[in-house]
């Protein structure tokens, strides 16, 4: 199904997450006694990796992980789901990047992220990891490595003649940016006025937001809006791609993530920017019904027996 030999290539984060429950969000100052410990792994570029390559898509990712047992664990994840590691490297001097976080019993949160190894992938570094990237590659790429190193990553891919996808999440202020190199921008929808630099207090719709970044040189503009499906803005003017039905949703973390990655694999397959984005809403809504992230991202067969059942494959 995959076009020639292309490959999807993340270039991004790997966090370990670190997560206990507690009853409420401890006091500044207080001890609180905790249940259910556990680690997980996370990172955007890690997810969404992981669930391209579960979409049947050759997938590699260039990143850069502590010399722990963290790293470690990442490394052989990858090689468990048939992710291409040779561009995995392991830094010298800083661990992998870390989350810890608190969960409380009414679903509040607290979150402290240490990047960690991900301050190694900078712009020499990607210039050595790059050389590779082929016409018709796909390269995904996200905000949770330097902003300057992201950028100058989409520049090297658009080079190289990739089609460029940018996540710009966590989001970042864009306004003064040139995107021309970037073919698909894909925030949600309070990403997207981050990026085009809007007031989130203002009542600015999803629509202006997207014009705002379509005005910044990116070729299609993709606002995903959660259980409304997707805004899509390019040269041909707006249109929209209805979100599928679920009958229980139990986890939405991850969601945006697997809808990336099944964009990724369904334009490096040749679909119609239409047909990707009902493959990625299917994915992604498929996700919000397991729980975690990675432990909640279908497998190809998964994604294309659902389509068939809502008759849109």
């Amino acid at each position: 199904m995959i076009m020639q030999n292309n490959r999807i290539i993340v270039i991004g984060s790997y966090l370990v997450a670190l997560v206990m429950d507690t009853e409420r969000i401890p006091l500044q100052g207080e001890t609180l006694l905790a249940r259910n410990f556990r680690q997980t792994h996370g990172g955007k570029g890690s997810n969404q990796a992981v669930q391209a390559a579960r979409l049947g898509a050759p997938t590699s990712f260039i990143g850069f992980v502590g010399n722990d047992s963290y790293g470690r664990g990442f490394t052989a994840l990858c090689k468990e789901e048939n992710i291409d590691v040779s561009k995995i490297k392991t830094s010298a001097k800083l661990p992998t990047g870390a989350g810890f976080i608190i969960c409380s019993a009414n679903g509040q949160n607290i979150i402290t992220i240490d990047i960690g190894a991900n301050l190694d992938l900078n712009s020499n570094a990607i210039d050595q990891l790059t050389t590779d990237i082929h016409p018709g590659d796909m390269v995904l790429i996200q905000l949770e490595i330097p902003l300057d190193a992201a950028l100058h990553a989409a520049k090297a891919a658009k080079n190289s003649g990739a089609t460029v996808i940018l996540n710009p999440a966590p989001a970042a202020n864009l306004a003064n940016h040139d995107l021309s190199f970037i073919d698909f921008i894909t925030p949600n929808e309070t990403e997207a006025r981050i990026c085009g630099g809007c007031d989130l207090k203002g009542s600015i719709s999803d629509e202006e937001a997207a014009q705002k970044l379509y005005g910044l040189g990116c070729k299609n503009v993709i606002v995903t809006q959660g259980d409304q499906g997707c805004l899509i803005l390019n040269e041909k003017g707006f249109s929209t791609e209805p979100a599928f039905s679920f009958p229980e949703i139990i986890d939405s973390t991850g969601a945006g993530d697997a809808f990336n990655a099944a964009l990724a694999v369904a334009l490096l397959e040749g679909k119609s920017l239409s047909d990707a984005c009902k493959f990625s809403n299917a994915a992604a809504g498929l996700a919000c019904t397991k729980a975690d992230t990675i432990p909640s991202y279908h497998f190809r067969n998964e994604v294309d027996n659902f389509m068939i059942k809502n008759n849109k494959q």
